[in-house]
């Protein structure tokens, strides 16, 4: 089994594909991004982020939209380990019984299937990443900085009821694999915080009747798994936060609401306005 040495390898300063000069800085300048008018997709910009936030909070969703927007590869730990789980590999036993009981993943499972993923993109001529699910520790974050330099590290909040309900309402597609969410949450306001409406996400007719919920779905595993990740978070969070790199944004809502608002804290409204009208 490979070891935390094959992602050092991977990332080590001499590899093309994830270049450790700082090319997006934590100033977020939107013109830097636009390049003078330029697509980023055509240049060789190696945008470097990291995404943080508890089991549900959304991470892949906009983890994966920004990763359009700027045209880098969006890598979600999470859809490592289900592809892993899927394909009946030499780990999927041991993730299954990890998954089903709602406890993390081990950081050198983790480093394996993450290295198999950089190999796989750098083949493919690769460059830039925006990270989902990595790092978790401590421990994946020193390895992370010792052989890159991350740019910026968006840790994504909601209320734990919000999450909860979330986990319990995602459904995937049996036959295409896209998520969907049939939760209605209305979360009023108290104790001097907002109000939260998340409406539900449906399937368009042809997934509908294939839906199927996750195995590690249930209210029992989503708690324990919440309850985990908040007693490792936060040395994490202060990893990142004393390096001035954790920008901390609450969701105010679904997706209409917390996107535009999202592309604002990033100083990105512009730039999405300039691909939209070149599209």
């Amino acid at each position: 089994m490979a070891s935390a040495a094959a992602l050092l390898r991977r990332l080590r300063p001499s590899t093309t594909t994830f270049p450790l000069t700082r090319t997006l800085t934590t100033s977020f300048s939107s013109s830097t991004l636009s390049g003078g008018g330029s697509d980023p997709k055509n240049n060789n910009r190696s945008i470097q982020w990291v995404f943080l936030g508890c089991p549900g909070v959304g991470k892949g969703t906009y983890a994966g939209k920004l990763s359009s927007l700027l045209g880098v590869p969006h890598i979600a730990t999470g859809d490592l380990v289900r592809q892993e789980l899927s394909s009946s590999g030499p780990l999927s036993a041991q993730l299954a019984e990890i998954v089903n009981q709602g406890k993390l993943v081990s950081d050198e499972v983790i480093i394996t299937l993450l290295s198999k993923r950089l190999e796989e993109g750098e083949g493919k001529g690769e460059s830039g990443f925006i990270l989902d699910g990595f790092p978790r520790t401590i421990r994946q974050a020193e390895i992370l900085e010792g052989v890159t330099d991350i740019d910026l590290v968006v840790n994504l909040k909601l209320p734990e009821r919000a999450l909860i309900e979330k986990c319990l309402g995602r459904r995937i597609c049996g036959e295409c694999g896209k998520n969907y969410n049939v939760a209605s949450i209305n979360i009023e306001a108290e104790n001097g915080r907002p109000a939260i409406v998340m409406a539900p996400l449906p399937p368009p007719p042809s997934c509908a009747s294939k839906l199927i919920t996750r195995a590690d779905d249930t209210e029992e595993v989503v708690k324990e798994r919440l309850r985990v990740y908040n007693e490792i978070s936060q040395p994490l969070e202060d990893f990142y936060r004393k390096k001035g790199k954790l920008l901390e944004f609450d969701l105010p809502g679904g997706i209409p609401e917390s996107w535009p608002k999202l592309l604002q804290a990033l100083n990105l409204e512009e730039h999405e306005e300039k691909l939209s009208a070149a599209a």
